[in-house]
C-alpha cells in the first residue's frame, strides 16, 4: 500500500514538474518572442475629402488599394463591440492572448471529426496574423499563440480590439470597421442598431462570401448566428434579441461618393491629403455649374463645341466654390483633363488691365483713343493688329473700346503705358503664373491673347478687381490662410467695374439682350482667341465671380463660337443662381470719384449732355479737338489713314497736320518682315503704302509700286528692298525683307 502510494506521489511529483517546467518555457519564449514590428505601423489612412458643408466628395485610396478610416475604442459603440466579440472571441476580456478552453475544444472536435471543424483563434491572435502574414502551419500557430501572449502584456485590452477591426478586412475594399460601416450604412460604428452592429461583424469571416451586395441572404443568416450569440452572452435581453431578429438591415446602394472630380485631383496634386480635409468648395453650387455647362454644350454640339469649364471664387475669402474640369470626367480621351487648370490662349480677357495700366498713368473712361490701322514692326514680321469684325471706329473713347473688346486701342494703349514687360508683370502680381516667356516673345500682342493662361488664375486676377485692386490667393482647403495684397488703385478698379457692368457701352458689338446683360449689376468680359479655338466669359460682383471656357481640349477650332454665344451664357446662369440663392450688391462709390460733363466736340457731336466719371484730383482733359473753317472736326495725324478711306468721314472730319511736322513713313515700318504664301493669290502679296505729308509719290529700285482702288500699294517678291516716299521735294526712306514660305 505504501509503495503504491510512493508511486502515486511520485507520478503527480513528475507531472507537476512537468506541467512547471512547460510554463517555465511558454514564459521564456513570450519574453524572448519579438513582437511584429508592422503593429507600430498602423494602416494607411483614406482622406476623406469633404466640401464646406461637410457634403462627402470623395474617399481617398490609400496606397494597399483599401478604403480605411481608423476609430478611437470610443467611437465603436456597445452594440457593435458586443457584437464583435460574440463573433470572433468571447472570452476575450479572460483570456491572456490565447482561449486555452476554445483551444481544447478544437482539437477533440477535430480528433472526433478527423478534420479541422473550428478555430480557436482570440482577436489578438488575428490581429498577430494580421500584422505579420505567414504560411498557415502549426508552427505559425505556436508563433501567432506567443507572440499573442506577449502583446497582451504590452497593450491594452481596448488598444488590442481598436487596432484589430481597424485591420481586418470587411470586403468592398474596406480595411477596416470605420470605413465599412459608413460604406454600407452610411453611418458612424456608434450609430449602428444591434441588427447592424451583428450583420457587419459577420463579415470578416468572409468578406467575398458574404459580401451583401452579392451574397445578402448568406450574410444575413451569418447575422443571426452572432444575434443568438449575443443573446446567449447576455449583452441582449429576450426583447432586444427579437426587435434585432426582425428589424430589416437596409444596405446601402453598391459604390461611394466621387464627386467634383477635377476639383478634388487638383487637391491631390496641391497638398498631401490627411484622414480628413474640408476644402472651400459648395457641393451644390458646383453640381449646378456643371449641369449648366453640359447644357450650353449640349446646345453647341453642331457647332464642333465639346468642352468647357467653371470656376467660381468668393471674393471676401479667396474660396474656390466651385471648380467644374469637363463636360464629363468620365468620358474617354479628355475627359479627366482639367479645362479649369489648362493653360489656354487668353483672347481678350486680358484688356481690362491694360486699360488699368494707362489709367494709372491719366487715361480715364473719357480719354479718347485711335482706333485705326495700325502696324508694328517686330522681329518675326508686321504686327497689325485687327479688331474682330475687321472694321476701325476711328476716334473712340475708352469705355467704348473696352466695352466693345476693340483690339487696336488696346494694342495702342500697351505701347503707351510701358508695353509688354509692365503688362507681364502685374498679371504676375495678380496671380497669372503661365507668362514665363521674356515679354519680347509675347510683343504687343500679349493684350489681345497670344498668351496662356488658366482659367483658375484669370478669373482670381478679375477677383482682385473685384476687391477693387485686392489680390488675394485662391483657396482649396479651408484651413488655408492668404495674405493679400494691393496691385491697382481702388478708385481705378472701380471705374474699371463700372465700364465692365454698362451694358449701354458694349451694346454696339453686343447687342442690348446678350447673355452679358443682367436685371443687376455685374461687371462681364468675354475674350475669343484665333480661329475660335477657345473661348471666355468672366463676371463680377462684390461677392463673387464667375470664369467659364469654352472649346475643345484637342485645339480644334468652333464653328465660329464666340465668347458671348459660348461661354457667357454659362456665366449668366451661374451669376443668376448666385443672386437667387445669396443676393447680390453693387460697388459703393469710393470718395474722390466724381461725375463731370465730357467736354469734347466729339462728344457733342454725339451727346451734348455726355457725362463721365473721374478721379477728383486728375485734371480735367483739355479740348483736343477743334472745328476747322469748314466745321470739320481737326484729328490728329495718326487718324489721316482712317479719315482717308471713307468720303463721308472726309465730310465730318480732318486731319490735322502739324505745321513743320517732316514728312513720316507710317506703312510699311522699317524692318518689317513680310511672308509670302505661295497658295494665295498675287492680290495677297500687295502691302499698303501710307505716309504723313502732303502730295505723296512712292518708287522702289526693286519693287513695283502702283495703286489699287486708290490706295498706293507695293507688290512683293523675295529680298531685302528699299522704299521711298517723296513728299513736297522731301525723300523719306524705309526698308523690309521679304521671305518665300
Amino acid at each position: 500500500m505504501m509503495r503504491l502510494r510512493q508511486i502515486f506521489r511520485n507520478r503527480w511529483s513528475y507531472v507537476g514538474l512537468t506541467c512547471g517546467m512547460i510554463w517555465l518555457g511558454w514564459q521564456l519564449a513570450v519574453i524572448s518572442m519579438p513582437l511584429p514590428t508592422t503593429l507600430q505601423s498602423p494602416p494607411s489612412i483614406s482622406a476623406s475629402v469633404q466640401d464646406r458643408h461637410g457634403n462627402a466628395l470623395r474617399l481617398i485610396i490609400t496606397k494597399d488599394n483599401s478604403f480605411h478610416q481608423p476609430v478611437a475604442w470610443e467611437e465603436c459603440g456597445e452594440n457593435f463591440i458586443n457584437a464583435t466579440l460574440a463573433a470572433e472571441d468571447k472570452r476575450f476580456w479572460k483570456h491572456a492572448g490565447v482561449d486555452w478552453i476554445s483551444v481544447g475544444r478544437a482539437v477533440k472536435d477535430a480528433a472526433a471529426q478527423g478534420r479541422v471543424v473550428s478555430g480557436a483563434s482570440t482577436i489578438t491572435q488575428q490581429l498577430i496574423k494580421n500584422a505579420q502574414p505567414r504560411p498557415r502551419t502549426l508552427r505559425t500557430k505556436l508563433l501567432e499563440a506567443l507572440q499573442a501572449s506577449k502583446l497582451e502584456r504590452h497593450w491594452s485590452k481596448r488598444q488590442i480590439f481598436t487596432a484589430y477591426i481597424n485591420r481586418i478586412d470587411y470586403g468592398n475594399l474596406c480595411r477596416g470597421a470605420g470605413a465599412a460601416s459608413q460604406y454600407y450604412f452610411g453611418k458612424q460604428l456608434a450609430e449602428l442598431s444591434p441588427a447592424e452592429a451583428a450583420f457587419l461583424a459577420g463579415l470578416p469571416n468572409g468578406p467575398s462570401r458574404f459580401n451583401p451586395h452579392r451574397h445578402f441572404e448568406r450574410a444575413s443568416s451569418r447575422q443571426h448566428i452572432i444575434l443568438h450569440r449575443m443573446h446567449r452572452n447576455g449583452v441582449l435581453d429576450h426583447a432586444a434579441y427579437q426587435r434585432a431578429r426582425a428589424e430589416t438591415v437596409v444596405i446601402e446602394p453598391q459604390g461611394r461618393a466621387f464627386t467634383a472630380s477635377h476639383f478634388v485631383d487638383w487637391l491631390k496634386a496641391k497638398r498631401e491629403l490627411k484622414s480628413e480635409a474640408v476644402t472651400t468648395l459648395d457641393l451644390p453650387l458646383n453640381r449646378y455649374a456643371h449641369e449648366t455647362l453640359v447644357d450650353c454644350l449640349q446646345r453647341l454640339r453642331k457647332r464642333n463645341v465639346t468642352n468647357g469649364a467653371v470656376v467660381v471664387i468668393e471674393n471676401a475669402t479667396g474660396n474656390v466654390l466651385a471648380m467644374v474640369g469637363s463636360r464629363d470626367y468620365f468620358e474617354a480621351g479628355h475627359g479627366q483633363v482639367n479645362g479649369a487648370c489648362s493653360p489656354r490662349s487668353a483672347g481678350s480677357t486680358l484688356k481690362p488691365f491694360t486699360y488699368l495700366l494707362g489709367m494709372e498713368r491719366g487715361l480715364s473712361p473719357a480719354s479718347l483713343l485711335a482706333d485705326v490701322p495700325t502696324e508694328y514692326a517686330t522681329a518675326t514680321g508686321v504686327f497689325a493688329p485687327q479688331n474682330f469684325g475687321r472694321k476701325f471706329s476711328g476716334p473712340v473713347r475708352l469705355r467704348l473700346a473696352l466695352a466693345n473688346s476693340l483690339n487696336v486701342p488696346a494694342v495702342r494703349v500697351l505701347q503707351q503705358v510701358g508695353g509688354v514687360a509692365r503688362l507681364q508683370s502685374r498679371l504676375k502680381e495678380c496671380g497669372v503664373t503661365t507668362l514665363g516667356k521674356p515679354a519680347i516673345e509675347y510683343g504687343l500682342g500679349l493684350t489681345i491673347g497670344n498668351a496662356d493662361v488658366t482659367l483658375l488664375e484669370l478669373t482670381n486676377a478679375y477677383a482682385a478687381l473685384a476687391r477693387l485692386g485686392v489680390y488675394r490667393p485662391y483657396k482649396l482647403f479651408a484651413d488655408e490662410v492668404t495674405e493679400s495684397a494691393r496691385v491697382f488703385d481702388a478708385q481705378q478698379a472701380w471705374l474699371m467695374a463700372d465700364m465692365l457692368s454698362d451694358n449701354e457701352a458694349r451694346s454696339r458689338e453686343f447687342g442690348r439682350g446678350s447673355a452679358l446683360a443682367f436685371d443687376f449689376p455685374v461687371a462681364a468680359k468675354t475674350g475669343t482667341s484665333t480661329d475660335f479655338r477657345d473661348n471666355w466669359a468672366v463676371g463680377f460682383t462684390p461677392e463673387f465671380t464667375v470664369g467659364v471656357w469654352v472649346g475643345n481640349f484637342d485645339g480644334t477650332a468652333m464653328q465660329e463660337v464666340s465668347g458671348v454665344a459660348g461661354a457667357a451664357p454659362v456665366m449668366h446662369e451661374v451669376m443668376q443662381y448666385l443672386k437667387k440663392r445669396f443676393g447680390t450688391s453693387w460697388f459703393a462709390r469710393p470718395e474722390g470719384i466724381e461725375e463731370r460733363r465730357v467736354h469734347s466736340v466729339l462728344c457733342d457731336l454725339a451727346d451734348g449732355n455726355l457725362t463721365e466719371w473721374f478721379v477728383a484730383d486728375a485734371p480735367i482733359p483739355e479740348r483736343r479737338e477743334t472745328l476747322n473753317a469748314a466745321g470739320r472736326v481737326n484729328l490728329p495725324p495718326e487718324f489721316k489713314t482712317w479719315v482717308d478711306a471713307s468720303n463721308v468721314r472726309r465730310e465730318t472730319f480732318a486731319v490735322h497736320q502739324n505745321e513743320g511736322a517732316p514728312p513720316l513713313i507710317l506703312s510699311p515700318l522699317a524692318g518689317s518682315v513680310y511672308f509670302l504664301d505661295p497658295d494665295l493669290p498675287a492680290t495677297s502679296h500687295e502691302v499698303d503704302l501710307r505716309g504723313r505729308g502732303g502730295q505723296l509719290q512712292w518708287e522702289s529700285a526693286t519693287l513695283e509700286c502702283g495703286k489699287r482702288d486708290g490706295q498706293a500699294v507695293v507688290r512683293l517678291r523675295p529680298g531685302r528692298h528699299e522704299l521711298v516716299m517723296t513728299s513736297n521735294g522731301v525723300r523719306v526712306t524705309t526698308w523690309i525683307r521679304v521671305v518665300q514660305q
